[in-house]
């Protein structure tokens, strides 16, 4: 199932032209740089039957890697591009309900009929989304008591070789991609003002930052 909701056109349409041939080779391509998805979803713990929305899907590999993983869960994702969810279709089938949307404003509630979730996801995608720190925050306010979210991204590289770090920022400029250093920051006050408490780690000297936080159980 697809829902749309309203996406911001700008953006929108420049990730379809992005995607729009390039989706057919994303995953095969992919596996080769966004290290730290497989570490990201390894921690999830999600429980029996419970619930994941990943947010900025994309072909929806992240979700079949979850699928695979933990067979009774609810899967959901979301994003901005119809190219990619096209592919995320295909790969999943019904075991996945899929909306169009933008990050920074996506009502689940309205697209679904669920408001949180047990997991929320956002992989490799802060670093392509303009408003970033608005999706953040609206991640945060869709995990479910009990609940947690988890980000994994591009990180400074501060600790790569001076040369390769150069040589990857640049060319990741080239996709239009850009690490957010302070991913973890916001992230973590963001998350303290709704009374959830995270932690941040880095990996591959730096090359990729990971970020989890938890809301308390309900009371």
């Amino acid at each position: 199932m697809t829902a749309r909701p309203a996406a911001a056109p700008g953006h929108a349409a420049a990730m379809d032209a992005m995607y729009r041939w390039t989706r057919h080779l994303y995953d095969l391509t992919r596996k080769y740089y966004l290290f730290g998805r497989d570490r990201m979803i390894r921690d999830l713990d999600l429980p029996r039957g419970g619930t994941v929305l990943e947010m900025a899907c994309g072909t929806g590999r992240n979700l079949a890697v979850i699928a695979r993983a933990w067979p009774r869960a609810e899967l959901y994702g979301m994003d901005i591009s119809t190219e990619m969810l096209k592919s995320a279709s295909a790969k999943l089938g019904s075991r996945a309900a899929l909306a169009q949307g933008e990050a920074a404003g996506f009502d689940p509630a309205a697209a679904f009929g669920r408001a949180q979730f047990d997991r929320v996801t956002i992989s490799f995608a802060t670093s392509m989304i303009p408003s970033w720190e608005a999706a953040v925050s609206n991640a945060l306010t869709l995990v479910a008591p009990g609940g947690s979210l988890h980000i994994v991204d591009f990180g400074d590289m501060a600790h790569l070789p001076r040369l390769l770090g150069a040589v990857l920022r640049a060319w990741l400029a080239r996709y239009h991609v850009t690490p957010r250093h302070d991913l973890v920051a916001h992230a973590l006050t963001a998350g303290a003002k709704l009374g959830m408490r995270g932690h941040g780690e880095r990996g591959m000297g730096g090359y990729y930052q990971l970020v989890t936080l938890h809301r308390p159980p309900a009371a």
